[in-house]
């Protein structure tokens, strides 16, 4: 029974590294296809010299600190890929036989956004990881925030924080108020459903400020504890 149960562990885990290697394979194939179509430096420089897009500089600091916040609140400590997250990605995304929950961090969200689509696949997700690692070897932080915030989707038909923060509100990015703010970096999680229903779009700004506060008491205390 127990040379059994030892011959199912090993075939398994031997069929679960082949399968994720095939995974992993594919997924590398499909980012060389894309960067060696166009490099990440040209892309990204071409990005840089578009009309209307914003330094990070000149973008609000409460803006900047929402967005992190909300859509990945360890950015400045991963190298690309949150650890934790995935792990827990993984978990409910297994218990409930679906793809539907993801755990991008900011860089593989500009990873997608620089050369795939919305399209749920291992595959993909693969292939961002490897643009993010890429990124993240090349890039500052805030080189990869400021891509982010100039590339995201804010719904209404406004690309890019300064469509978004002109669009909405009538003004420069850099001049965003604390409401403001956290209203733009609730948006790119669901764009057409946030900015067409004030209800909604009110009830994910406010997630946003919870997420905020957390994270700057959670820096108070890391602070205080110096």
């Amino acid at each position: 029974m127990k040379k059994l149960v030892l011959t199912i562990l090993l075939i398994s885990t031997i069929a679960t590294l082949v399968i994720v290697g095939f995974f992993v394979s594919t997924g590398y194939s499909q980012y060389r296809k894309a960067v060696d179509a166009k490099n990440i430096t040209d892309t990204i420089s071409d990005i840089r010299e578009k009309e209307n897009y914003v330094k990070f500089d000149d973008i609000s600091e409460y803006f900047i600190d929402a967005v992190v916040s909300v859509e990945d609140h360890r950015f400045y400590t991963h190298h690309g890929i949150d650890v934790l997250a995935t792990v827990h990605a993984i978990y409910v995304n297994i218990r409930y036989l679906s793809f539907d929950y993801g755990a991008s961090t900011i860089t593989q969200q500009v990873g997608r956004l620089l050369y795939f689509t919305q399209e749920r696949h291992v595959n993909r997700k693969i292939a961002e990881l490897f643009v993010g690692f890429n990124l993240e070897k090349n890039y500052s932080k805030e080189d990869i925030l400021e891509l982010y915030v100039n590339l995201a989707y804010y719904g209404n038909g406004y690309y890019g924080i300064y469509a978004a923060s002109h669009g909405y509100f009538d003004k420069e990015p850099i001049d965003l108020t604390f409401d403001e703010a956290t209203y733009l970096a609730g948006l790119p999680n669901a764009p057409s459903v946030y900015s067409r229903d004030e209800r909604l779009g009110e009830e994910r700004r406010l997630q946003v400020v919870q997420a905020y506060e957390k994270r700057i008491e959670k820096i108070k205390k890391q602070k205080d504890a110096l």
